[in-house]
């Protein structure tokens, strides 16, 4: 069996609305309960399990490759929302889209500072 990414904890300070915030800027189905966790379900079997941190969560980075609609549809809800979004890991670029590889990125933060990106080609590809 060729080993496979399964899921992560995400902590935060709070999991039912940082699930829902993710859930809904990605345009995914609404979090599901699992335990102790909020689980926001991607489409390619993987999950990303939301748990409260119970204290200042880490700030960690968390990317999602996306196709040309769903990036469209994605930043123009970041937009919609008022969101800062940077074309770069450090936020230097704000309001800026980049075309790294020949495709599209950008980087917004979820209520917890975590470091969210959206790419529509994988790096070096």
């Amino acid at each position: 069996m060729a080993v496979e990414f399964n899921h992560t904890i995400v902590n935060c300070s709070d999991k039912e609305a940082s699930a829902r915030f993710l859930a809904e800027i990605l345009g995914l189905g609404n979090p599901t309960s699992y335990g102790p966790f909020a689980v926001v379900q991607l489409g390619n079997g993987t999950s990303l399990d939301f748990a409260d941190a119970h204290g200042q969560p880490h700030r960690q980075h968390y990317a999602f490759l996306v196709s040309e609609e769903e990036f469209d549809q994605i930043h123009g809800r970041i937009v919609e929302r008022g969101l800062a979004y940077w074309a770069d890991p450090f936020h230097r670029r704000d309001g800026e889209i980049n075309t790294n590889d020949g495709g599209r990125g950008l980087y917004w933060d979820d209520p917890d500072g975590h470091n969210l990106e959206i790419l529509t080609v994988p790096y070096g590809g």
